[in-house]
């Protein structure tokens, strides 16, 4: 069935939100008691409606009039500050957030849903929305009430914007090397002093002020991660009644110019270079967040949502590429039929081509499959935060825990694939400026590397999740992958074939870990933790297949038919790739290991 737009189906979000994950159940808890689906309606319409009107028609712009920098200021295309103020006018910003700080308390499962339109209509102006909510979540969370005054609300009303800075040009992803330094002062407050790469959103004029959660590391920390401290540092100091001070020592050194997510200030930020003297002094005025060495796990607050966002924005671009190229194949007349005999009988739409049919099987089974399983990571963000039961929140937390690395991996990886592939379907075209798909792909290929690599995403799945708390949030997630698997053997049929070949997957993942683990050498067990994320991935993703493929019982229009379909094509054509890859990981293969740096 087609759909009405080329950036998301909200077909498809309505069949995930309401005939897979029962939204409205919700509405049932205190928290959400004043929704419903008329109001959950009602701000996804309005989504699509902004992101369509406002953020998608600068797409090509922002990516082709990318921000420069004067040595001074940064400057963006002003239809970027047009679509912003209109997504804040309309109080999205503060959508999922508490109602005492003006926000709706809209479940994070719709609240996903609603920033998927503008992830898919421009993810350069998006990010800039993206990380201010994620900064205010971290400050809500492990900031004072001070802090969250002085900057949470004006974050959530849109008048500050807001960053997280980690990566130094020495450490890059190895945040044990952080080396800027916070220098503590009489009045409570610090000085902090380095320079922070790879900042997004690190400098513009969007917004009146700019909020930067900052790694450093206060004199006498222990070394490594463990010495690490969270400091706000702005770009204005904020004066008690809330009005804009004095300029910080904060600077913009240079922007950094990427194949893709043109549209949003990626920058090199120099601390306390004395640039400027906020009273009188260098130094980058800072407060301290929390308690003194615990900034890396109050940053883990952010950047697991994140990595969730990420994996998101992935998605979003795979999934608009996707219609894209749907809508091209449906109108491309080219060919005739294999079997046809008249050379001169009319062309037919290359949508009639059955290798066509493949890659467009493709990338649905891989958007589709990633959206779910992101509204399912996001509902479990709900379930950990208002389920009735602690044991109920517990399990939630658990599989969140083990999902998120692949929540943010899987789509980075796959949704890229369904970018490459929209481009082939396009043909020539597809590599044409003309056309959105090539700009994409340029966009989506930052998301493996953005918010930890894939390879560090797979340490984490194999190294932490799959055994934290003696495998707990492993056997959690088998548990919950064997109750659908069971639901699919009682209904019979074509289910119960599928759910026969996921339980057999998953069979292989705990067996596997199992078997990297049984040698108690850790370099064995993580040579090839890619391998093993790549092949768990596919699996979960197999199990989000098989719970959408169940929902669509009893319909028999086209839509449904079509999902039935793509979890088709994945259990008989993805599935299968993860059981040559369980085979090397059993093997224990050491290759990786045992090549020498001078071989190469």
């Amino acid at each position: 069935m087609a759909s009405s737009s080329l950036l998301l189906s909200r077909r498809d979000l309505d069949f995930l939100l309401h005939q897979w994950l029962d939204a409205e159940e919700l509405t049932r808890r205190p928290r959400f008691a004043e929704h419903s689906r008329e109001t959950f309606d009602a701000v996804l319409d309005l989504s699509e409606q902004i992101a369509t009107r406002h953020f998608a028609p600068h797409n090509k712009k922002n990516d082709q009039q990318e921000p420069h920098f004067d040595g001074e200021r940064v400057h963006t295309v002003p239809e970027v500050k047009e679509a912003l103020d209109a997504f804040t006018k309309a109080d999205l910003l503060a959508a999922p957030m508490d109602e005492e700080l003006g926000g709706m308390q809209l479940p994070q499962l719709v609240a996903t849903a609603c920033f998927s339109w503008f992830q898919s209509a421009n993810v350069g102006t998006s990010s800039y929305v993206f990380l201010t909510l994620g900064n205010a979540r971290l400050l809500c969370e492990h900031g004072s009430r001070e802090q969250i005054d002085t900057y949470v609300r004006p974050m959530l009303a849109g008048r500050f914007f807001g960053t997280m800075c980690l990566s130094e040009p020495q450490a890059g992803s190895s945040l044990a090397d952080v080396a800027t330094r916070a220098e503590p002062q009489q009045d409570g407050s610090y000085r902090l002093f380095g320079s922070k790469m790879w900042i997004s959103a690190g400098d513009h004029e969007l917004s009146e002020n700019i909020v930067h959660l900052v790694l450093a590391r206060i004199p006498g920390a222990p070394p490594g991660v463990k010495g690490l401290s969270l400091f706000v540092v702005p770009k204005y100091l904020v004066g008690s009644d809330g009005s804009i001070g004095e300029r910080n020592d904060v600077v913009t050194a240079g922007l950094n110019h990427k194949m893709g997510y043109r549209g949003t200030t990626n920058t090199l930020l120099n601390f306390g270079e004395g640039a400027h003297t906020p009273g009188g002094q260098p130094g980058a005025v800072a407060q301290i967040v929390g308690i003194p060495h615990r900034g890396l796990s109050y940053m883990f607050h952010m950047m697991n949502g994140a990595r969730i966002g990420v994996g998101a924005g992935a998605m979003a671009l795979g999934y608009t590429g996707y219609l894209k190229s749907l809508a091209y194949a449906r109108e491309r007349p080219q060919g005739r039929p294999v079997a046809a005999k008249d050379a001169g009988a009319p062309q037919v739409p290359i949508v009639e081509h059955a290798d066509v049919r493949r890659m467009l099987l493709a990338q649905k089974s891989y958007v589709e499959g990633a959206l779910a399983l992101l509204l399912y990571c996001s509902r479990l963000v709900d379930e950990q935060q208002t389920a009735e039961l602690e044991e109920e929140r517990a399990h939630a937390r658990l599989l969140l825990d083990v999902l998120t690395p692949i929540a943010k991996s899987w789509p980075s990886q796959w949704c890229l694939e369904a970018n490459n592939l929209a481009i082939q379907v396009h043909g020539g075209y597809g590599y044409t400026r003309e056309y959105d798909v090539e700009q994409h792909y340029r966009d989506n290929r930052l998301n493996p590397i953005h918010e930890g690599t894939h390879g560090i995403q797979a340490l984490d799945l194999l190294g932490r999740k799959a055994v934290m708390e003696g495998g707990a949030g492993l056997v959690a997630l088998g548990e919950t992958i064997g109750k659908t698997v069971e639901r699919a053997l009682a209904t019979g049929g074509e289910a119960a074939e599928l759910g026969a070949a996921l339980r057999e997957s998953w069979e292989r993942v705990a067996s596997c870990t199992a078997r990297l683990w049984s040698t108690g050498d850790p370099s064995v067990a993580l040579a090839n933790a890619s391998v093993y994320l790549e092949a768990v991935g596919h699996t979960v993703v197999a199990w989000i297949w098989l719970g959408q493929f169940m929902a669509t019982t009893g319909h028999d229009d086209g839509f449904h038919e079509g999902k039935r379909q793509a979890a088709r094509y994945f259990f008989r054509y993805e599935l299968p790739r993860t059981g040559p890859q369980f085979d090397l990981l059993d093997s224990l293969d050491t290759t990786t290991l045992d090549t020498d740096p001078d071989w190469f």
